[in-house]
């Protein structure tokens, strides 16, 4: 799976390296990507500007930190290009790695394969652009995990914001046009024969409506328009 491969030598990735020890039965993976102007939120940054798409996905990122950090279970944080040492993932709270594979699906099946393979019982991904995911989601998700085989977090625009199981499920992760609508329907086609539990549907925020309904986004784009 090339886990020890890395398309980047800055130094901080060296720490994606250190063995680690469960010290829980649940896994959280964040997905996130590495906040840098005209590479986050392209389709955001077509209606307010990469400056101000990136404010709101430095501020995504906070929300998605802070809701992390009291979740019951061992964190990590997989980052798109290079790891930081130094920035809003706490390193006592959060354990840093980094993404690796050509599309979304194989990064999500290798972060998934790592952890699961490390012992740990039940492991769920979320990604890192959704103001209404807090705490009690993400650990409500592990608890139903007793009862299932499978959680998803079903979001408005037709893919999920979290997916968790406890045991690896290759297709998950093969053959879906990730980013567009069909994304959840082909993952619980994929599921007929497994019981799954599907919490409530959440807007993860991609475009300008997105965006409009937070009050609390506003001051880094109405300057802009």
């Amino acid at each position: 799976m090339g886990l020890f491969s890395t398309k980047d030598t800055d130094g901080d990735n060296e720490i994606a390296f250190n063995f680690h020890f469960p010290t829980s039965k649940n896994a959280l993976i964040i997905f996130t990507r590495n906040p840098e102007l005209g590479k986050c939120k392209t389709r955001l940054a077509k209606t307010i500007g990469d400056e101000a798409a990136l404010e709101i996905y430095k501020h995504l990122l906070k929300h998605t930190a802070s809701v992390s950090e009291t979740v019951n279970a061992d964190k990590f944080v997989f980052y798109s290009e290079n790891i930081k040492k130094e920035d809003i993932w706490n390193a006592s709270h959060f354990k840093k790695k980094l993404q690796n594979g050509s599309n979304l699906g194989e990064r999500m099946e290798n972060a998934f394969a790592e952890l699961l393979n490390s012992g740990y019982q039940k492991t769920i991904i979320i990604g890192s652009d959704l103001l209404d995911l807090n705490s009690e989601l993400i650990n409500d998700a592990f608890k139903q995990l007793n009862h299932f085989d499978y959680v998803i977090g079903p979001a408005k625009d037709g893919g999920y914001y979290l997916l968790g199981m406890k045991t690896l499920n290759p297709n998950l992760f093969k053959n879906k046009n990730w980013g567009t609508a069909s994304v959840l329907n082909d993952t619980l086609n994929n599921l007929q024969h497994s019981t799954v539990h599907l919490l409530k549907e959440l807007n993860d925020i991609d475009t300008f409506e997105d965006i409009k309904p937070y009050n609390q986004l506003k001051k880094y784009y109405d300057t802009h328009h």
